[in-house]
């Protein structure tokens, strides 16, 4: 076998193909530059692997990167709309200062009240900035509710929906009189009203003055609901016009409204 496949080598080696090379020398071209075509092909699929590897690695961490840049930016968008918010309200408050002719003083809202019974917050204003006990404070929207517990630095303020909250009030429409009690929920009542008044769902309710605490004229709320019965109003439900669970700047009356309560 070792001669047989000698004379063979010997023969490819003086034999030519028709390209004039000799067969031995093509077939050995061939046969490496199918090795060399493989090992290539093998070389170059580990790199395109790798490069892909690296690239996909790049990409994750731009998609990490950018991620985080949306979410920074999304917060920064939230904390702009809350200045904006905020800058809207102190606005309101300085144009409603500025249009009445009551000497007020503005606060704003530093907590909530801790006990779901009573409904209150604090202000950061005190008996060192004015502020005295039965003070009414107000919001662009409408009442808040009075003062009732002044220190220093702070006062603590009873919201006109508290159940032990109530305001002299009228009906814008008709000017019928009655009186705003807090229920200690979102709503409130307008009591003592005289059987024969005119007043409808939808007519806005206003401060009347006469407890001596409230300017009058400021809205207090909008009837919602009401009943009749034996010539009587029973039960109208006033939806106040003051967002309380959102109110973040307030004013409050440092002047008391004597000539209102006469």
């Amino acid at each position: 076998m070792g001669v047989i496949v000698g004379h063979i080598l010997l023969i490819s080696a003086q034999v030519n193909t028709e390209h004039g090379v000799p067969m031995l020398e093509e077939f050995t071209f061939g046969t490496f530059a199918e090795v060399q075509r493989g090992a290539t092909s093998a070389i170059a699929t580990v790199r395109d692997n790798w490069v892909n590897y690296v690239a996909l690695q790049d990409v994750r961490g731009e998609n990490a990167r950018l991620k985080e840049e949306i979410a920074s930016l999304r917060i920064g968008l939230q904390q702009e709309r809350a200045l904006a918010q905020q800058s809207r309200e102190l606005q309101r408050l300085l144009d409603m200062k500025t249009a009445s002719t009551l000497s007020t003083t503005g606060a704003s809202v530093i907590a909530g009240g801790a006990s779901p019974e009573f409904r209150t917050i604090s202000i950061d204003k005190g008996t060192g900035d004015g502020v005295a006990a039965d003070m009414a404070v107000l919001s662009p929207a409408g009442v808040v509710g009075r003062v009732i517990m002044p220190v220093t630095r702070a006062s603590k303020v009873q919201l006109l929906i508290d159940r032990d909250a109530a305001a002299g009030a009228f009906v814008e429409r008709t000017r019928a009189q009655g009186v705003v009690v807090g229920t200690g929920t979102d709503r409130f009542r307008l009591e003592h009203v005289p059987g024969a008044a005119d007043i409808q769902v939808g007519d806005q309710v206003v401060t009347s003055g006469i407890e001596g605490i409230y300017p009058k004229g400021f809205p207090i709320g909008q009837i919602e609901s009401l009943n009749r019965q034996g010539g009587e109003f029973t039960d109208v439900v006033v939806r106040p016009a003051v967002e309380f669970s959102n109110l973040e700047s307030v004013l409050v009356v440092l002047t008391p409204p004597a000539s209102e309560a006469k």
